[in-house]
């Protein structure tokens, strides 16, 4: 559910940054509240999926190391079950 968030906001980004560029560019050189909104809003979505990103990464390291800590945990009750069946 976590990656389908990620996916969204991403989608969510580059329709910001589409739409943003779509605009034309205007001959004044300061930037009005919107522009200076849509920035900021623009590096929050930044910021926001590198950081989903890192946890993402951060995450599957985790369930690898949980998933074969959990092997490892069934094979040695595995070899001790089989140990106790020949005595």
């Amino acid at each position: 559910m976590k990656h389908f968030n990620n996916i969204s906001l991403g989608a969510f980004a580059v329709a910001l940054f589409l739409l943003a560029g779509a605009c034309g560019k205007s001959e004044k050189k300061t930037e009005g509240p919107a522009e200076k909104a849509g920035a900021q809003l623009g590096k929050a979505i930044d910021q926001a999926t590198e950081k989903a990103g890192e946890a993402m990464e951060k995450a599957g390291e985790a369930l690898k190391e949980a998933g074969q800590k959990a092997r490892e945990s069934a094979s040695e009750a595995i070899d001790k079950m089989k140990k106790e069946d020949k005595k």
